[in-house]
């Protein structure tokens, strides 16, 4: 057997291994969904902090579409202002 054939089987065990825990978590009742916010033992604390962070995260999304944001008032300016110091050189 050759090392590439014998990676190829420790993958596709370790893969079957994988899906057989899962099935098994999912049987017992182990398994929880990650965007599941309203757990039974969930503290108002945890529900408040997690309320906040989806906020954040709401608040990055629009961050990063201004700051990528060709369109943008500052991206305009940007582009005005290297225009006319090209305008300039040329002169």
């Amino acid at each position: 057997m050759s090392w590439a054939t014998a990676i190829v089987l420790i993958v596709l065990i370790s893969a079957i291994a994988g899906v057989m825990r899962s099935r098994g978590r999912l049987e017992k009742g182990q398994d929880q969904s990650r965007n599941d916010l309203e757990t039974p033992h969930t503290s108002s604390r945890e529900r408040e902090l997690q309320g906040e962070v989806k906020d954040l995260r709401e608040r990055i999304k629009v961050l990063e579409r201004i700051a990528t944001d060709a369109n943008s008032t500052s991206s305009r300016d940007s582009r005005a202002i290297a225009e006319e110091i090209e305008r300039l050189r040329d002169d």
